[in-house]
């Protein structure tokens, strides 16, 4: 597993395909949260999503890639209101 201390806001989510999967709001646990603007599509539009950061291959400059394809990942795109509550 990739160092995902590395990740930081603004960097660009990408699969391991190389297709765009979103941007890195931050780090939220053991997920990385990606900005409303840059996540999700249709009705999942405008609200943040994270991705588990167990689906990080590696840390490329300014991209965090993916062990999954884009269109794999993006089907286990958590939204923020299925996040587990306290």
């Amino acid at each position: 597993m990739a160092d995902t201390s590395r990740i930081k806001e603004h960097m660009e989510v990408i699969g391991a395909d190389g297709a765009h999967v979103g941007t890195v709001d931050g780090v939220d646990g053991d997920r990385i949260k990606l900005t409303k603007a840059d996540s999700g599509e249709g009705s999942h539009e405008g609200h943040h999503h994270f991705i588990p950061l167990g689906f990080v291959a590696d840390i490329e400059g300014n991209r965090v890639r993916l062990s999954a394809n884009g269109d794999v990942a993006v089907s286990y795109e958590e939204e923020a209101d299925s996040s587990p509550t306290n």
